[in-house]
């Protein structure tokens, strides 16, 4: 129970979903690259990989003083479900509130 509660509130924060999302496309990043395409400092970054990987979503290799992060499988599943989320939030927050789609139909 612990854990869903920690992901959760992992997962439901700006800069962790972000993080997640940049990982997805890719082979995998340096920490470094990771914290830029985030606007978060290095440190702040590599707190948020350290929490994903007790969680199992990624992984580090390091190479002398440089951390690789890549996604783990169970780490590609989420980042591939949390895309789906935004694009669902983002697809809410265009339509005005109270606003039904209308139907292109003209009546005769």
């Amino acid at each position: 129970m612990e854990d869903k509660h920690r992901m959760l509130n992992l997962f439901l924060h700006d800069k962790p979903t972000r993080i997640i999302l940049s990982l997805k496309d890719s082979e995998g990043k340096y920490t470094s690259i990771l914290s830029k395409e985030t606007d978060c400092t290095y440190t702040h970054a590599l707190k948020i990989l350290s929490q994903m990987k007790e969680l199992g979503m990624v992984e580090f290799e390091k190479k002398g003083r440089i951390k690789f992060v890549k996604l783990t499988p169970i780490g590609s599943d989420t980042a591939h479900e949390i895309e789906g989320l935004v694009r669902q939030l983002e697809r809410l927050s265009e339509e005005k509130p109270g606003e039904k789609k209308s139907s292109k139909k003209t009546k005769k």
